[in-house]
């Protein structure tokens, strides 16, 4: 009887729980209808248990006992520069000794020293070359004092622009000046110079047009329209109208009225080129004209400068040099001629100028 009485209240509860209790399921959601096509599956690395014995399984260690250390610093970075730059110093020697020798001679030195640097700037369209070149030279004899061999002094700067970068052809702004360091005589006359410092000094300054290749091994410059300067700051020089500036004018007993003119100015056609090429192993030929016809005064007379040189490179520091210099100026004259009153006989006449030079050297470029 108890037992039937427990039975109806349990079901009695769970009628009552199956009415008013809360349903835990969720509600069901809108099934998904996005296409998937890439199913990505993870798994947990599996550890290996058994190593071959082929196999050799370290533990990475870094160790800084074989290392060693730099025996150079570390260079800095740096921007790029579209500037080069060369320093040269060259000096060349020539000796000859005599002892008892039968045919004669006399002991002999010669020194050149030179010494020239260039700062040349390119980059797209402008090209921008600057060069500073200073030569001397002295000999010595025996019994017999000091004598010039040569005396320079040049400066020049060239600035170009071109309209693209596969063009040669550059539109150009040319400058130079050149002169000498001291006196230069006549020998064995030492009384009366023939030259001096800025007596004569020449500048020339033009525009045109300019060929360069991209090794810069060739140089055509043409003006149409140069200037050139010549300088006589001697008066003593200017007063004999030397280089080609007016002279002073004198009364019958030789004395100055007019001082000479210190300047002449004229205005022509230049043509210069340079060229450096290799025409062996170790043996390489410089080449530097110059070419100047003036508009104004003598037209189609052709002032000439060439400079020819051959460098034969023994090693990097040893160089023998064979050398020339050609020169051709109207308005140098020569054999002039005075009488015992100092007045002029003969104006004289222009001539060809030439040296040559053979020497072995040092050069040291820096």
């Amino acid at each position: 009887m108890m037992m039937r009485r427990l039975v109806s209240v349990f079901v009695l509860l769970t009628c009552f729980n199956s009415v008013f209790s809360q349903d835990s399921i969720p509600p069901t959601n809108p099934i998904d209808s996005t296409k998937i096509d890439t199913v990505v599956i993870r798994r947990t690395l599996v550890q290996i248990k058994n190593v071959p014995r082929s196999v050799n399984l370290t533990n990475p260690v870094i160790s800084f006992k074989k290392t060693k250390a730099l025996k150079n610093k570390p260079r800095r970075f740096r921007v790029p520069s579209f500037w080069t730059k060369m320093n040269r110093l060259g000096i060349n020697f020539s000796e000859v000794a005599f002892v008892n020798w039968n045919a004669g001679g006399q002991n002999a030195v010669s020194g050149l020293g030179n010494l020239r640097f260039e700062r040349n700037y390119k980059f797209r369209y402008i090209q921008w070359d600057n060069y500073l070149e200073l030569r001397y030279g002295l000999n010595a004899q025996e019994e017999r004092k000091l004598r010039k061999t040569d005396d320079a002094l040049k400066i020049g700067s060239t600035f170009g622009y071109r309209r693209d970068t596969i063009t040669n052809w550059y539109y150009s702004v040319k400058a130079t000046f050149n002169t000498q360091f001291s006196n230069g005589y006549k020998y064995p006359n030492r009384d009366n110079p023939i030259s001096r410092f800025m007596s004569p000094g020449y500048f020339f300054l033009g525009a045109g047009t300019s060929y360069i290749t991209e090794n810069q091994k060739f140089n055509l410059y043409i003006s149409p329209l140069t200037q050139k300067a010549t300088f006589v700051l001697d008066q003593e020089l200017a007063n004999n109208g030397a280089f080609g500036v007016e002279k002073a004018v004198l009364d019958d007993d030789g004395n100055v009225i007019t001082p000479g003119e210190n300047s002449f100015i004229e205005l022509g056609f230049l043509i210069t080129n340079k060229w450096d090429t290799n025409i062996a192993k170790n043996v390489s030929l410089k080449h530097d004209l110059s070419l100047y016809s003036d508009y104004l005064n003598s037209f189609g007379n052709i002032d000439v400068d060439w400079e020819l040189n051959l460098n034969l490179k023994v090693n990097k520091s040893i160089i023998t040099n064979i050398g020339t210099h050609l020169i051709y100026d109207d308005d140098i004259l020569f054999d002039r001629l005075v009488d015992a009153d100092g007045a002029e006989t003969y104006a004289g006449r222009p001539k060809i100028q030439f040296k040559q030079s053979l020497g072995v050297g040092i050069t040291y470029e820096f």
